[in-house]
C-alpha cells in the first residue's frame, strides 16, 4: 500500500499540476467610491499571492497578481471611479496577470485577502485613502471643565463591504450604520458631550484611516459597533473587545517605523525629535494607558449590554483588530449580537431594539466618563 501512495505522488502531480501551480482566475473587478477613499476589488476563484506598489509620473497603483489569468473577452476593465481615472490589465513575463490603476493624485493603498462569504468568494480588497500632507495632531489648551468629551462612532463595513449577512439578509453594515446613528444622537444630546461619525453613509471607509479621523478630532474613546456572526446559528449573544497586547507590541513597532506617524502627536507629546529608546518609552506608556482605559470602558458598556440581551462571554475580550490600534486613544469594538442566529437578526432589524442597543452603549459610555473625566473636562459630563 505505501509504494502505490508513493508512486501515486510522483505521477498525479505531473498530470494534473500541483495545487499551488494551477492558475487562479480573476472573474470580476468592482470599484465603490466614498468621500475620502476608493475600494477597488478582484473577485477571484482561489486564494493568491500578490505584490503592491505605486509609481510616480504619472501616479498608478499596480498589482502584480501570480498564477492569475482571466478571459479578456467575457472581462474587461470597469469604468474608472473616484481616485482612479483608469484601470488596466496585462500578462506579466514569466506568467502572472498585472493590474495597474491609473490615478488622479497620489494615494495611501492598503491591501488585503478575504475569504468567500455570504455575498462573495474569495477577493483581494485594495483600499485607495487619499493621500494628505502631513499634519500633526495639534494640543489643544482646554480650561478646566469646559471641554467637551468626544467619542468616535465607527459603524464597521460599509459600501461593497456588506459585512456579515443573516438569513433573512439583514446586513451587517446597515445595522452598524443605524446603530451608530442613534448613539451619536444619544451623546450629542448629553450636556458635555460630542459625538463624531467615522462613517454616516452606505461607502466604505479604510481601517487605518478610521482612527486617524478619531485622532483628528482628538476622540477621548472609540467605538467601533458591528453584529457577529458563526457558522452555528444557535450561538448568539453581545460581546465587546479591547486590543491584545501582542498586537499593541507590533503596532508599536510599526508606528515608529513610519516617520509621519512620529511626526504626529502622541498623548500630546511628538516622538520625530526623540531618540529611538525615548520615542519606545514614550509610545509604551500611551499605549498601555490607553489600553487600560480601554478596558475600563468595555467593562461599563458589556455590563449595560447585559441589561438588554444575552451577553456571549460575560468578561471584555482582546483582539488583534486594526480599528482598536489607536495608540493613544482609548478604543472598543461591540459585537452587538450575532446576526446569524435568527432571533437576533430579527431583533437586529428592529429599529426599536437598535435603540436599545444604542442607550445601552450610551450608558455604558456615561458611566465611565463619570467615574474617568478626562483632562480638560473638569469634574466630568454635565450629566442632568
Amino acid at each position: 500500500m505505501r509504494s502505490l501512495l508513493r508512486l501515486a505522488l510522483l505521477i498525479l502531480p505531473g498530470l494534473f499540476g500541483s495545487a499551488a501551480s494551477m492558475a487562479a482566475e480573476l472573474i470580476g473587478m468592482r470599484l465603490w467610491t466614498g468621500p475620502d477613499s476608493t475600494r477597488v476589488v478582484l473577485d477571484l476563484s482561489e486564494p493568491v499571492t500578490y505584490q503592491l506598489f505605486t509609481l510616480n509620473g504619472p501616479h498608478r497603483v499596480v498589482v502584480d497578481l501570480d498564477s492569475v489569468v482571466t478571459d479578456p473577452a467575457r472581462l474587461s476593465p470597469p469604468p474608472g471611479a473616484g481616485a482612479v481615472t483608469a484601470v488596466r490589465f496585462g500578462l506579466r513575463d514569466g506568467g502572472g496577470l498585472r493590474v495597474v490603476l491609473d490615478l488622479a493624485s497620489p494615494v495611501r493603498p492598503e491591501s488585503f485577502l478575504t475569504p468567500p462569504n455570504e455575498a462573495y468568494g474569495h477577493r483581494l480588497v485594495v483600499d485607495l485613502g487619499l493621500e494628505r500632507s502631513p499634519k500633526p495632531v495639534k494640543a489643544v489648551a482646554t480650561v478646566r471643565g469646559e471641554r467637551d468629551i468626544v467619542v468616535a462612532i465607527d459603524a464597521g463595513h460599509g459600501g461593497e463591504d456588506p459585512g456579515a449577512i443573516g438569513r433573512a439578509g439583514t446586513r451587517e453594515k446597515d445595522v452598524a450604520l443605524a446603530v451608530a446613528r442613534l448613539l451619536a444622537a444619544r451623546i450629542n444630546a448629553e450636556p458635555g458631550m460630542r459625538a463624531v461619525l467615522t462613517r454616516s453613509g452606505d461607502y466604505f471607509v479604510p481601517f487605518r484611516e478610521r482612527i486617524r479621523r478619531a485622532r483628528a478630532q482628538q476622540a477621548d474613546l472609540f467605538v467601533s459597533v458591528h453584529a457577529d456572526a458563526f457558522i452555528n446559528r444557535a450561538v448568539r449573544g453581545s460581546s465587546v473587545y479591547v486590543l491584545s497586547t501582542n498586537r499593541a507590541s507590533s503596532e508599536a513597532a510599526r508606528w515608529l517605523a513610519d516617520r509621519e506617524n512620529r511626526a504626529d502627536l502622541i498623548g500630546g507629546v511628538s516622538l520625530d525629535d526623540k531618540s529611538d529608546v525615548l520615542a519606545t518609552v514614550l509610545l509604551d506608556l500611551s499605549q498601555d494607558a490607553a489600553i487600560s482605559a480601554s478596558r475600563d470602558a468595555a467593562a461599563y458598556v458589556l455590563t449595560e449590554l447585559d441589561r438588554v440581551g444575552q451577553l456571549k462571554k460575560s468578561e471584555v475580550q482582546h483582539a488583534s483588530l486594526i480599528v482598536l490600534t489607536s495608540p493613544d486613544v482609548p478604543s472598543m469594538l461591540v459585537e452587538t449580537a450575532y446576526i446569524s442566529n435568527p432571533d437576533e437578526e430579527r431583533r437586529l432589524r428592529d429599529p426599536v431594539h437598535q435603540a436599545r442597543l444604542a442607550g445601552a452603549i450610551h450608558a455604558g459610555l456615561r458611566r465611565y466618563f463619570h467615574a474617568n473625566p478626562p483632562p480638560g473636562n473638569g469634574a466630568g459630563v454635565r450629566f442632568r
